[in-house]
């Protein structure tokens, strides 16, 4: 089947051109099995698989990931982890839209550092793709040395960007001498590799492995019994947690870490054979999602925070005294007084987050209120901010170049200062801009900040509940661009959100575009509950989180396509584009 592959390349997210191998099947193709090598190495040493697999009737693909290989960049490097995981996205893309094969007809076989991009990929995306193997994933690398992980993050914050050199010898890898030599040998081999990639390999698997009941999609782990690279215990902490229905695990006795190159790999290699096949073989199917407010895991972990702690209990004793902290720092710092006023959900705290300027009384309350804004969960509110922007305006951009009309509604604005500078900072403007909120406090401040950028010819701010169908449905003029951020992500209850994208579906025509953002990770969901105040009548901010997964069937169930997405560095926030469909 194999011969000589086609050496292509494909365009990432921010344009550099990525390296990849293609094998055509000789005949009609029933889907694309694509190939994630190994940290270090690149797409080539895993052309084996191509004919040990033996799956003629299936087009093969195998990239070398950015700064690797014959790909470009710095070696060892890129910007972030998620850049990564974007890639992937990227390729995937680029596989569907190239070769006309559908995401659902797509599989992928990942080793290694390939399977933890793959894995943080398939829990933040949720793509719809067939199945996925994982052979040996590097959620936690064994640095043998005593407080490595710290100490290296210790030194990036003050050297910043260096590098470390892999000490794994080819003999730790595989018993099978000739793939031993060929790797000590391969001048494409990259031993050292970016801190920042490092350490965010740890902090993405910790968070994946932890959430793996996320992930729905069809996964069969390959675990090494003698890995020398990574630990096991990861490994079997994902698997335990994998939301998927169809999940296998085999443990390879006596396996080095380099599973699928190993010197009796055949045993397991067939196993993926027959697990590919049988994936294959079925028809496509995810478990239906739109119940989870109901029965599910993110109902039971907002159960659980919502349930009071003993009073003398010792987390009741600590969240007691983090509050008083916190009611005592309100008095210096203005971001803390603002959200013990309005709610740390309300639109007047983010449009404080979004300014980002320390404010408090003196010195102190100044430098207070700066570790009060730099909290993880306010950098991925920040973060978020810049990729609705982004999504606006690839939004704007596609309805010119259709030669739609740009009308805007935004259901949920806030202050609406992030929508009104996405919409009017660039080159294409829309005609016309609603944005609508239920706060009083909200749409004065709105009022106000549309006369202050001389927008009312084009821009009104109106009062109104973003759960209302009907009046949703009914705005006019017919917006062709609807906007949802940081609302859905504060109601657990899924009924509201069906309602409200039902208004958004009827309102916008064919062809129009949604952009939704969601809140499938947070790392600091226990301290949010125990100790911050909502905006509704001071109650306990308790969030119920949504998997992507669920939010983008309830977006696909109003009649919506999703066509991209962003994600945050860490994971926390993600916004979407949708296009209405017929």
């Amino acid at each position: 089947m194999t011969g000589i592959p086609e050496e292509l390349s494909f365009p990432s997210h921010d344009g550099v051109e990525l390296f990849y191998r293609r094998w055509k099947t000789a005949g009609p193709s029933k889907g694309a099995i694509v190939l994630f090598h190994r940290g270090h190495e690149h797409g080539a040493r895993m052309a084996h698989l191509v004919d040990e697999l033996n799956l003629p009737d299936y087009d093969f693909y195998a990239w070398d990931a950015r700064g690797l290989g014959r790909s470009p960049g710095e070696r060892g490097y890129a910007p972030s982890f998620q850049w990564l995981v974007r890639d992937v996205q990227s390729f995937i893309d680029h596989i569907s839209q190239k070769y006309g094969t559908a995401t659902e007809d797509i599989a992928v076989v990942a080793q290694s550092v390939g399977a933890v991009i793959v894995s943080a990929w398939a829990h933040d995306y949720a793509p719809n793709i067939r199945a996925m193997v994982l052979a040996s994933p590097a959620f936690s690398v064994k640095l043998y040395v005593p407080l490595a992980r710290q100490g290296l993050g210790l030194m990036q914050k003050f050297r910043g960007k260096f590098f470390v050199n892999s000490y794994v010898k080819a003999k730790f890898l595989t018993h099978d001498q000739g793939r031993q030599k060929s790797y000590d040998a391969d001048p494409l081999i990259t031993r050292p590799i970016a801190v920042n990639i490092l350490l965010g390999l740890y902090e993405t698997a910790e968070r994946v492995a932890k959430d793996a009941r996320a992930i729905t999609i069809p996964t069969q782990l390959l675990v090494s019994g003698a890995d020398f690279v990574v630990h096991h215990g990861p490994q079997h902490e994902f698997f335990v947690n994998l939301g998927s229905d169809v999940k296998e695990r085999h443990i390879l006795k006596g396996f080095f870490h380099d599973t699928l190159g190993e010197e009796k790999r055949e045993g397991a290699v067939a196993e993926v054979r027959r697990f590919l096949l049988e994936r294959f073989a079925e028809p496509f199917k995810r478990p239906n999602l739109r119940r989870a407010h109901h029965i599910g895991y993110t109902r039971d972990e907002a159960d659980m925070l919502a349930t009071p702690l003993p009073l003398f209990s010792a987390k009741g004793l600590y969240w007691r005294a983090y509050r008083i902290n916190l009611a005592l720092g309100s008095l210096l710092s203005e971001g803390i007084a603002l959200g013990q006023q309005t709610g740390f959900d309300s639109g007047s705290t983010l449009d404080y987050v979004y300014r980002n300027e320390a404010k408090g009384i003196g010195p102190l309350g100044r430098v207070s209120d700066r570790k009060y804004l730099d909290a993880i969960g306010w950098k991925g509110i920040r973060r978020r901010k810049e990729n609705l922007e982004e999504l606006i305006r690839l939004a704007l951009s596609k309805l010119g170049e259709a030669g739609q009309p740009r009308r805007v509604i935004d259901i949920a604005a806030g202050h609406g200062r992030y929508v009104l500078e996405a919409l009017t900072e660039g080159t294409l403007q829309p005609e016309s801009i609603l944005l609508r909120d239920y706060s009083d406090i909200n749409v004065a401040a709105g009022k106000a900040l549309i006369a202050s950028k001389n927008l009312d010819a084009i821009a009104r701010f109106e009062k109104a509940d973003a759960f209302d169908r009907d009046s949703i449905a009914e705005v006019s003029p017919q917006p062709t661009l609807g906007i949802v951020s940081g609302l859905y992500e504060l109601f657990p209850d899924n009924e509201m959100i069906e309602r409200s994208l039902s208004g958004l579906a009827a309102a916008i025509p064919k062809n129009g575009y949604l952009i939704y953002t969601n809140q499938p990770w947070h790392p600091q969901l226990e301290m949010i509950a125990r100790a911050l105040t909502s905006h509704r009548a001071g109650a306990a901010w308790v969030m119920r989180r949504r998997t992507q997964g669920e939010m983008d069937q309830l977006v696909a169930a109003a009649g919506f396509r999703k066509l991209t997405m962003r994600v945050d560095d860490w994971g926390i926030f993600t916004v979407s584009l949708a296009i209405r469909e017929g």
